[in-house]
């Protein structure tokens, strides 16, 4: 009997997943083509008025439309349709700790990858970020947008005492793996005496970032460069470190991070943010864990294994795995500190 009760609720599961995965798209189709943002900037909309605000076609919209009624997304009056006030945080504000749309973006957009990424587990290959391409650059960037550039120095900071006291004093930051460069800029905006230089190795994120610093008035603080942390950080030493959703990415983590070592001062205060894997595997696990998984086997365990030597850590790194790392790369440990509201991530201080 329970063979047959785990049977029937795994149908049951797939048959979810399926709805899911098409509201998924539905969802992506609504960003992509305006659809969501003519919504909410122009109010209710008949099938005919939404197509003409968006340059699409009115049958598509049409359909898109009742489908949305009908997931619940959007409201329905007659033949009039409107995003709900509620619903716009999630899907539309770039700055609120609500907006996940991004991270399902990220989903949809690897999920073209699937066949390349099968084709890799056949021989230990891997697929290049620059495979994904500037979509899901995009993508991660907007997903860490509202944590890093206001979350960051607003609420964790002031949770590590002496890095407020570093940054209220001015330090000099290096910020390793710096992607659209929101941690950055939020960090300057809130700390006017610091400098930071951020590090990555991708030139769309690069170019988002050195964007996102002129429009916030923080460009003459804060400089982007084209750098593989690995062979050495330019400019020290830092005051400062901090490799935020990074880490786990990484081909050679240890070189990266013996770079940082050697590229900080002795009393540099070092920090790596990265994803709250659990200390051992838990079967059958959290949504944390679930998701950590997902975006492992579609993205960061395939980029990581398309570098030859890749040590191929995934996106599930364990506290241990972190620590592992520390030492071998000269620090004497990875310690999780104490960070509340930090989501799916945890924050370690490397200690020398």
């Amino acid at each position: 009997m329970q063979t047959v009760d785990r049977t029937t609720a795994l149908s049951d599961r797939l048959f979810e997943q399926t709805v899911q995965v098409a509201e998924a798209a539905a969802t992506w189709l609504g960003i992509e083509l305006g659809w969501y943002a003519a919504l909410r900037d122009g109010g209710p909309a008949t099938p005919p008025e939404l197509a003409e605000r968006t340059g699409t076609s009115p049958r598509y919209a049409r359909e898109w439309l009742e489908q949305q009624a009908v997931a619940g997304v959007l409201d329905v009056d007659g033949d009039r349709y409107a995003l709900p006030a509620e619903h716009v945080a999630p899907l539309l504000d770039r700055d609120s700790p609500l907006w996940t749309e991004p991270f399902l973006r990220s989903v949809v957009v690897a999920s073209r990858q699937l066949p390349a990424i099968a084709a890799a587990a056949r021989t230990g290959g891997g697929v290049p970020w620059a495979a994904y391409g500037p979509e899901l650059s995009a993508a991660q960037g907007d997903g860490n947008r509202p944590a890093l550039r206001h979350t960051l120095s607003a609420d964790w900071v002031p949770q590590l005492p002496e890095l407020a006291v570093r940054l209220t004093a001015g330090a000099k930051v290096a910020d390793v793996g710096c992607g659209e460069g929101w941690s950055a800029v939020g960090l300057a905006t809130r700390f006017p005496g610091i400098t930071v230089a951020g590090f990555d190795l991708d030139d769309v994120a690069l170019a988002a970032a050195r964007e996102h610093a002129a429009e916030a008035g923080v460009a003459d603080r804060v400089a982007f460069h084209h750098a593989d942390a690995g062979t050495g950080l330019p400019g020290g030493p830092y005051d400062v470190a901090l490799a935020i959703e990074c880490v786990h990415d990484m081909p050679r983590p240890v070189e990266v991070l013996a770079a940082v070592r050697t590229a900080t001062t002795a009393d540099a205060l070092v920090y790596v943010v990265d994803e709250a894997a659990d200390p051992v595997l838990s079967a059958p696990g959290d949504e944390i864990q679930r998701v950590l998984y997902g975006f492992s086997l579609l993205i960061c365990l395939p980029d990581s294994l398309s570098h030859p030597g890749s040590v191929g850590t995934g996106t599930v790194m364990r506290p241990s795995t972190l620590d592992g790392y520390a030492r071998e790369a000269g620090f004497a440990g990875a310690v999780p500190r104490e960070v509340t509201d930090t989501g799916f991530w945890r924050v370690y201080q490397l200690t020398r």
